[in-house]
């Protein structure tokens, strides 16, 4: 193989396979793989327009069962320091986003085995009868496939009620490497890959805005992160014509901070800023049909974040206005609105807010 003839192709649009992915990590320069992967996005999203948004991440509760090893901030149900997020509490955090310019909550929680299908449509309904303009990018794959086996309901079943009680749109959280054996390790409560990738077919089917993500440098070997790029660009490629399907992709490198994957295991994060833009050029090479790539510039840094606008992403994602979970891991970079457009403007392209259509706004 030759890493000019597999850019090329990558350029005409084909989708590239695990193999040709692989010989591409290991043997393109990061100088191709960036141009190659900003010359995907130009043909994809032409100009220097960056997006950004204005949204909250608030935790629904801290208490959750899936036994993530890389997660510090879950409690167990019988910890003192367990919460769930009440209505008053809510009420305090949207004020706070609306009154910044943000309309799009994004809730994450956990696998509470106290908490049904009926909590969280509950929830999801008094939130849109106080703010009927709120957009609701809610729970995850995982939470959905662990109510559908509390509830002993489908897939379909679960997402039609919470879509019927306001949800907007469903994150690409939980996924993690979509490889078992990697699953099992990391994430042994969580619902399996093929069970991932099924609730975002079903989401695909009904029309639903999702996302996708990964998080690496833990515990995958590089063929299960390529693996990973072409399972989502599979499940993509079946969506309906016309859906949405996943509007974004986003990586970032495991948080070690206090992790049970540090203390007990001694797996730390050692990726380097060249490594996570490498990954983030070649997740442009190699998801030729999801639009919008995300820089994860909260888990690797302003810097690298701009970098990545040259080597494939065009959306900047949040300005972060609340953001528990891996910052209870060690990241700890911060952007306020003023900061994240002279951020964009600093690495030569225009920043647009967006909306999570990934609609530009004044």
């Amino acid at each position: 193989m030759q890493s000019t003839l597999l850019l090329k192709r990558a350029l005409n649009g084909e989708f590239l396979s695990t193999d040709e992915g692989l010989w591409l990590w290991k043997h393109a320069s990061l100088g191709e793989l960036m141009m190659t992967a900003y010359a995907i996005r130009q043909r994809l999203i032409p100009g220097k327009e960056v997006s950004w948004i204005i949204d909250r991440n608030v935790n629904l509760t801290n208490i959750c069962i899936s036994r993530c090893r890389f997660c510090n901030f879950h409690r167990t149900p019988k910890s003192e320091e367990g919460y769930i997020t009440c209505i008053a509490d809510y009420k305090i955090k949207i004020d706070e986003m609306y009154k910044l310019g943000g309309r799009q909550l994004l809730l994450q929680g956990g696998m509470h085995p106290d908490l049904g299908l009926n909590f969280y449509t509950r929830l999801f309904s008094e939130l849109k009868q106080l703010y009927p303009d709120l957009k609701l990018h809610a729970l995850g794959p995982a939470e959905v496939a662990y109510l559908s086996k509390k509830e002993g309901i489908s897939y379909k079943e679960v997402l039609q009620r919470l879509i019927a009680a306001g949800l907007d749109s469903l994150p690409g959280a939980g996924a993690e490497i979509l490889s078992d054996r990697v699953r099992a390790f990391v994430s042994p409560g969580k619902c399996n890959a093929t069970e991932w990738l099924n609730v975002m077919r079903e989401a695909h089917q009904m029309g639903m805005i999702t996302s996708a993500t990964m998080m690496f440098g833990h515990a995958e070997t590089l063929e299960e992160r390529i693996e990973h790029f072409v399972s989502l660009r599979q499940v993509q490629s079946e969506k309906p014509e016309g859906a949405p399907g996943f509007i974004s992709f986003t990586c970032w490198p495991f948080q070690d901070e206090g992790t049970a994957l540090r203390t007990k295991y001694g797996i730390t994060n050692k990726t380097t800023t060249t490594e996570y833009i490498r990954l983030l050029a070649l997740s442009r090479i190699m998801l030729p049909n999801i639009r919008n790539i995300q820089a994860s510039w909260l888990t690797v840094g302003v810097e690298a974040g701009m970098m990545c606008l040259h080597g494939g992403a065009n959306d900047m994602g949040s300005i972060m206005i609340e953001e528990n979970v891996v910052s209870a891991a060690g990241a700890s970079h911060q952007l306020d609105a003023k900061h994240m457009q002279d951020t964009i403007r600093a690495a030569g392209f225009y920043p647009r807010l967006r909306n999570q259509k990934y609609e530009f706004i004044d």
